[in-house]
């Protein structure tokens, strides 16, 4: 295969990867704290194999998956009710502890465990301001949380969620389960603003994700119908040359 081939497949290639990300979107359309995402592509420049070293030399540019972006609008907030389910309305995370280390994540829906522990929904512990899991004592009913974090029962103040943001938030690599992990220090959220019995709802719009997936589909099979035009031009190439010895 020459050139053309190798550049049509590189774009099938980039297309395979695009509508994978759009059913990813789709598939987390309902997922609280979801933050769509999208494929960042861009040309890799190469020299022709045929004539590298030489003057004629060419250069051939391929599709190339390079990155992918996260969307950090916050999504709408549904109203729930429940006083420890808390959204941001902002830009910041909450913070918990899994066996890997601390965790970021949008996610608000926390409930107590058996030990009065306030933990997500896979059971992670939400930290505080001291980076120690947030408890509520056997005693403590009527909880509410304040717009600061600050978690409280009839008996008075229990202790302060703790909200981070990070200067570059593209820099966070997903883990599943809706966390973050981080390479770079995060910087505390004083006032975070937080939104008491709502959670925050995915930003990803399901109109425009089946949009996006139709037009890919069609682009894809585009590309697939100029990738065997191309095999049937090699393959009559080779035929003639054939013919001619």
């Amino acid at each position: 295969m020459d050139s053309p081939g190798y550049i049509v497949l590189s774009r099938m290639v980039a297309q395979t990867r695009t509508t994978a990300v759009l059913a990813h979107n789709m598939a987390n359309a309902d997922t609280p704290g979801f933050q769509v995402e999208r494929p960042i592509y861009a040309s890799f420049e190469a020299k022709d194999a045929l004539r590298r070293g030489s003057e004629a030399a060419r250069s051939v540019d391929y599709s190339w998956d390079r990155a992918t972006w996260r969307d950090t609008t916050a999504g709408p907030l549904q109203q729930t009710g429940n006083p420890l389910d808390l959204a941001l309305p902002g830009d910041g995370l909450f913070v918990v502890e899994t066996p890997r280390g601390e965790r970021y994540t949008r996610a608000g829906h926390f409930a107590l465990d058996a030990t009065g522990r306030v933990v997500t929904q896979e059971g992670y512990p939400v930290l505080n301001t001291n980076s120690r899991p947030l408890t509520v004592a056997p005693g403590d009913s009527q909880l509410t949380v304040a717009a600061d974090g600050t978690l409280s029962s009839q008996n008075g103040p229990i202790g302060r969620i703790r909200v981070v943001r990070f200067e570059n938030p593209q820099r966070l690599q997903a883990e599943g389960d809706r966390l973050f992990a981080a390479a770079d220090a995060p910087a505390e959220v004083a006032r975070p603003g937080i939104v008491e019995g709502a959670l925050e709802g995915s930003n990803v719009r399901p109109i425009m994700e089946i949009t996006r997936m139709t037009d890919e589909l069609r682009e894809f099979q585009m590309t697939a119908q100029f990738a065997d035009k191309e095999g049937e031009r090699l393959q009559g190439a080779i035929d003639r040359i054939l013919k001619r010895r």
